[in-house]
């Protein structure tokens, strides 16, 4: 009903001559409905759930995000401890990241330390592709999913100490700023014990890199008649042309299946798969 009134208060100031429109909004989305024990939450029925207790023992944000990340926002999904207890030790995971240090393996050769710089770039901005995309769309749960991706992508890099310090140091701080509408205090707080500019709510949002989010190499799935017979890892740059020979060379079980057969046409989709129609 609030939302009707506030509709009713908007037309009734725009008659009075104070607005120039009668809509206050633009578009309606509708949360799912939080259940517990198969049933929607009720004071009758005993099972509804406070959460003062649970932000006690987590915090606020571990919370909120367990929340976001539960099931898809428009559908809702059943409460489970366990759930909000993986999503507080992923943001504990975050908290020592931050604050841990990071070392430069000296003993890193260039070629090495150039391809895990390489690798951990396109990582980094293929995140930013998915939250910036995730978070317009309030599709939160995958949002937090690529959050959460990256965290442990970063975690592997630290350990092998295999980039720059300066190539740690805008990563990790594209993840606090990616982190900071899912967990507002505590990125906040990282932010400040990190000596960044106050505040993290007043920085940029990260842009990404077409180019830089590029894979170098791709899965391409190979079928015969319709049917899955071999995946390949191929450059993402191939073309139709060098397919054959690839073909030929890793496509060691779809090759079986060809043997003595007449192919009859070969269907290409680019970056995706290749389907050989044989008789």
């Amino acid at each position: 009903m609030h939302l009707l009134y506030s509709r009713f208060f908007i037309k009734a100031i725009r008659d009075m001559g104070l607005l120039d429109f009668d809509e206050p909004y633009n578009h309606m989305f509708n949360q799912g409905i939080i259940i517990a024990e198969k049933q929607k939450m009720s004071k009758s029925r005993g099972n509804v759930i406070t959460p003062d207790e649970y932000v006690a023992e987590v915090g606020a944000d571990a919370v909120r995000a367990y929340l976001m990340f539960l099931a898809p926002w428009e559908q809702g999904g059943e409460w489970n401890d366990s759930g909000l207890s993986g999503v507080s030790r992923w943001l504990t995971r975050v908290w020592h990241l931050m604050l841990a240090g990071y070392h430069q393996n000296e003993k890193t050769s260039p070629e090495v330390r150039q391809k895990v710089e390489r690798e951990l770039t396109r990582f980094t901005h293929q995140t930013i592709k998915r939250v910036t995309k995730d978070l317009e769309r309030l599709h939160f749960n995958t949002m937090i999913a690529a959050l959460m991706e990256l965290t442990n992508y970063l975690i592997k890099v630290k350990e092998t100490g295999a980039v720059t310090s300066l190539t740690w140091e805008e990563s990790i701080n594209i993840l606090l700023r990616l982190l900071a509408p899912t967990a507002p205090h505590l990125a906040e707080e990282l932010w400040q014990k990190t000596r960044r500019e106050y505040s993290i709510h007043n920085q940029s949002w990260p842009q990404w890199d077409e180019e830089l989010a590029k894979d170098e190499e791709i899965t391409l799935v190979v079928q015969v008649n319709g049917k899955l017979r071999d995946r390949i890892t191929v450059p993402a740059s191939i073309t139709e042309a060098e397919l054959p020979q690839l073909l030929l060379e890793r496509a060691k079980r779809a090759n079986a299946y060809l043997e003595g057969k007449k192919i009859l046409k070969r269907i290409y989709v680019p970056g995706r798969l290749v389907n050989f129609v044989v008789q």
